[in-house]
C-alpha cells in the first residue's frame, strides 16, 4: 500500500517552484534572474516595474524566462475597502494597474487582500470585516479590477486573512462563485487561515481542506511558519519555516499537485530566507517532493 500511495503521489505531483526575495542591489533584470538561480530559486516576486514601461516589462519577462524562473506574483497591497471613499477609489485603480503589470510581464497572478474597514490600519481587524457588506463590496471591487485590467494570462487573487473574508476555503469558494470572472484565481497562504487553536493543532487537515476545495484555482502560495507564544490568550507569531508547527510535508505535497509557485515571505534577512529555503527543500525531499 505504501508503494502504491507513493506512486499515486508521484503521478499527481509536479516539481515545486520555490522562490523568495533576493538581496542583490541591482535593477538589472538579467542579474536579478541569475541571482534567483544562484540561490536555488525557480520562482520570483516581480521586480520593480510599471505596466506602461513596455521595454522594461519585456526585458524582465525575457531575462527570467532565460533562467527558467517563473514570475509568481505582483503584489498590490492596498486597502480596497478604505473607509475614505477617495482613498478607496485610488487604491482600486492602483490594484488594477498592478494586475495589468502582472499580465504584461506574464506573472501567475496579482495578489492583495480584500481589505479592511479599520480606520487606521489597512489590514487591521474590524467587526464589519465579516459582514455581508464586506462580502458584496469585495465582489464589486474584484469585478472592477478585472474588468478594468482585462488580463489575458494572469489572475487576480486575494489572500485569506484570519480576521477578514476570505478566512478559509468555504468563504473563498463563495467569492469565486459570486465574482464570476475567469480571471479571478486563488492565492493560498495557510498560515493566514490558521486563526484558532483548532486549526493550529489540526493544520495538516486544514491544509488538505484548502487544497481539496481551492487547489484547481491556485496561482501562487506563500511559505512561512507559525509558533504559539504562550500567554493568557491566543497569540500566534510568524517564524522561519521549520521553527513552527505547520506541517510542511503535507503543505509541500499539496502544492506539488497544483503547479503553483511557493514563495517564502515576511522574514527579516537573507540568512533567515536561506534557513527557510533549506528547511523546505530538505522536508520536500523527505516527503518525496521535487523542486524545479
Amino acid at each position: 500500500m505504501a508503494a502504491a500511495g507513493a506512486s499515486a503521489l508521484a503521478a499527481q505531483a509536479r516539481p515545486v517552484r520555490l522562490g523568495g526575495p533576493v538581496f542583490l542591489k541591482t535593477d538589472d533584470p538579467r542579474e536579478l534572474a541569475r541571482e534567483h538561480r544562484r540561490l536555488g530559486y525557480s520562482a520570483a516576486y516581480c521586480p520593480n516595474a510599471q505596466a506602461g514601461d513596455t521595454s522594461r516589462v519585456r526585458e524582465i519577462e525575457k531575462a527570467f524566462a532565460a533562467e527558467n524562473v517563473v514570475i509568481a506574483e505582483v503584489g498590490a497591497w492596498r486597502n480596497m475597502l478604505d473607509p475614505n471613499p477617495e482613498e478607496r477609489r485610488k487604491n482600486i485603480a492602483y490594484v488594477a494597474e498592478r494586475l495589468a503589470l502582472a499580465d504584461a510581464v506574464g506573472a501567475r497572478c496579482c495578489v492583495d487582500i480584500a481589505g479592511s474597514y479599520h480606520p487606521k490600519i489597512w489590514y487591521g481587524p474590524h467587526p464589519d470585516n465579516f459582514s455581508r457588506k464586506f462580502f458584496d463590496a469585495t465582489v464589486e471591487n474584484m469585478r472592477k479590477v478585472i474588468d478594468q485590467a482585462r488580463p489575458r494570462r494572469s489572475k487576480m487573487t486575494i489572500e485569506m486573512m484570519g480576521w477578514a473574508i476570505p478566512d478559509g476555503p468555504d468563504s473563498y469558494l463563495q467569492l469565486i462563485k459570486a465574482i464570476d470572472r475567469p480571471a479571478f484565481g486563488v492565492h493560498i497562504d495557510v498560515c493566514n487561515g490558521i486563526n484558532s487553536p483548532e486549526r493550529f493543532y489540526n493544520n495538516a487537515q486544514f491544509i488538505g481542506e484548502c487544497f481539496r476545495k481551492l487547489g484547481k484555482w491556485a496561482c501562487s502560495c506563500h511559505a512561512k511558519d507559525l509558533e504559539w507564544k504562550v500567554e493568557m490568550n491566543v497569540h500566534f507569531v510568524e517564524v522561519v519555516p521549520g521553527r513552527g508547527e505547520v506541517d510542511y510535508r503535507t503543505y509541500l505535497r499539496e502544492v506539488a499537485k497544483t503547479g503553483a509557485p511557493l514563495m517564502i515571505e515576511h522574514l527579516r534577512n537573507a540568512e533567515e530566507y536561506e534557513e527557510g529555503k533549506n528547511y523546505i527543500k530538505r522536508t520536500g525531499a523527505e516527503a518525496g517532493v521535487t523542486f524545479a
